[in-house]
């Protein structure tokens, strides 16, 4: 219903099936996208059922919140919180992120990536599929500003091991000392963190900045 009704507000393509797996950087611009087109970018991946989003969206007004999920399920979640928030800030696109952020945004257009709670692909013959890897890293470096913020967490500990290694690796940004990060006070606590925390699972953060 949120979809269907709502749609057209915040969901980018909604015209057509909203989702698409591979982007050309004709096929996706983000002109016209937001009423203040110069207001900072924050690009969240992966935004499951945009409790995250719409709340920072909420909070910060002069700022542009864009949503990343391929799940139909989440982003009828979010617009439905998007429409009780009443943010106009805020465009989902659901699309591949690595596509998104790889080929189709511009270059150095945002101010803040997210990466919060991927899909951890927690049996080691599936990890080659997580998200977080070098070649990501150069994507989300790609579109990040000079001094932008990305900002990482999971409650699996070798996958936080890996989200580390990755940035500290990488030429494009540096990290604080040991590349662990306190939690971030501007996330919200969601599903993902409470069921990692009920389970007993240590919350991992990374930060990392552009170089």
């Amino acid at each position: 219903m949120a979809l269907a009704v709502h749609g057209h507000r915040y969901l980018v393509g909604a015209d057509g099936d909203g989702y698409v797996d591979t982007l050309q950087p004709e096929e996706f611009s983000l002109r016209g996208l937001f009423p203040d087109v110069d207001a900072p970018l924050v690009l969240e991946v992966g935004s499951g059922g945009g409790h995250q989003a719409v709340a920072y969206a909420a909070a910060n007004p002069g700022r542009n919140v864009l949503a990343i999920e391929v799940w139909r399920e989440g982003l009828a979640s979010t617009i439905w919180h998007a429409v009780e928030a009443e943010v106009t800030n805020l465009r989902i696109v659901q699309a591949d992120a690595a596509a998104l952020l790889g080929h189709a945004l511009p270059d150095a257009c945002a101010a803040e990536v997210w990466t919060f709670f991927p899909d951890p692909w927690p049996k080691l013959r599936h990890r080659k599929r997580r998200l977080v890897n070098e070649g990501f890293a150069s994507a989300v470096a790609r579109v990040l500003q000079s001094g932008g913020v990305w900002r990482l967490a999971t409650d699996w500990e070798d996958y936080g091991r890996q989200m580390r290694d990755v940035v500290t690796a990488s030429p494009d940004f540096r990290t604080d000392a040991d590349g662990w990060s306190p939690r971030w006070e501007g996330r919200v606590l969601t599903r993902f963190e409470k069921k990692g925390t009920a389970a007993g699972r240590a919350i991992r953060d990374v930060t990392a900045y552009r170089i």
